[in-house]
């Protein structure tokens, strides 16, 4: 279990990225939504002790991350949004050396480990190229095994399957499910199909806090009866914005599918819209953004 408490964070430049974030996160898949901006990867970041929050507490199976970080990283799996790799070195060659930094010395032990974490990956055909010539989704499952190096017990992967191709997605996905079970994972997105498809729990950050918290399909739940769908020109949207809580548009063939939320029917052609997650996203980020103008 991770609990982190009361986390916040400001930077130096006055951007405040936390504010007094709470969390419970238990074994298995759980999904972090929210924009750019909104504080994720400030987050993620802090949990994986890579800088330290101006207060607060983070604990992970008893230990005190925030002041022994050597002991959760001993325990850690982390994909960053972005990663760096040796121009020159293989796939193989670069896990060989990252297991040893991780403390792998037994040289049967530590090729057992790659050789598993290859395959795991479907990366065995091309461990012998460089991880710089790979294409965006090898580069992501290299990512991951690099991150299981060491069999961690918390996994943070950070806009894992940004720039992906729907194939490679859903291999990235169906991977991230086989490692899931067993152990604390946290998908930071802004993805929203890849919650929906991946994690029986889920948090929304907005603007450094929390603004939703729960199973995915009780947040959908909430919204049940209050969300309405109807096609409009482009001319007609200033108008149903400044009318309707607007929470989002899409443009199809033309025109512009807007789904309002409203806890009756709007009238004027509204349709009612069975919600799903997507709509929960950016009801919960509309509001969000309604109150910031308004205060």
């Amino acid at each position: 279990m991770l609990e982190i408490r009361n986390l916040s964070k400001t930077y130096g430049n006055g951007v405040k990225a936390l504010d007094d974030v709470s969390l419970s996160i238990p074994k298995g898949m759980f999904g972090l939504l929210g924009p750019n901006g909104a504080g994720k990867s400030t987050l993620m970041r802090t949990i994986a002790t890579l800088q330290n929050a101006d207060k607060g507490s983070i604990d992970f199976n008893g230990i005190d991350v925030l002041k022994h970080p050597a002991k959760l990283r001993s325990q850690l799996g982390y994909l960053p949004q972005d990663f760096g790799v040796y121009p020159r070195m293989s796939a193989r060659a670069m896990l060989d050396h990252l297991a040893i930094l991780k403390g792998i010395s037994d040289n049967k032990e530590r090729k057992r480990v790659v050789e598993g974490l290859l395959e795991q990956t479907n990366l065995a055909k091309v461990a012998k190229k460089a991880v710089a010539s790979y294409s965006g989704g090898m580069r992501q499952r290299f990512g991951i095994a690099q991150a299981l190096i060491g069999d961690p017990q918390l996994i943070i992967v950070d806009e894992p399957t940004a720039g992906l191709d729907p194939e490679e997605r859903n291999r990235f996905h169906n991977l991230l499910s086989e490692i899931g079970e067993n152990v604390v994972v946290i998908l930071s997105t802004h993805i929203v199909e890849d919650v929906a498809d991946l994690c029986p729990r889920m948090a929304i950050l907005n603007q450094g806090q929390i603004a939703a918290e729960g199973a995915p399909a009780e947040l959908i739940t909430r919204l049940d009866g209050k969300v309405w769908k109807k096609r409009i020109s482009k001319a007609e949207l200033p108008a149903y914005r400044s009318r309707y809580n607007v929470i989002s548009m899409r443009l199809t063939q033309g025109e512009v599918l807007v789904h309002v939320e409203a806890d009756e029917n709007p009238g004027e052609g509204f349709e009612a819209i069975a919600p799903d997650l997507e709509d929960v996203y950016f009801s919960t980020i509309t509001s969000g953004r309604a109150e910031a103008e308004a205060a």
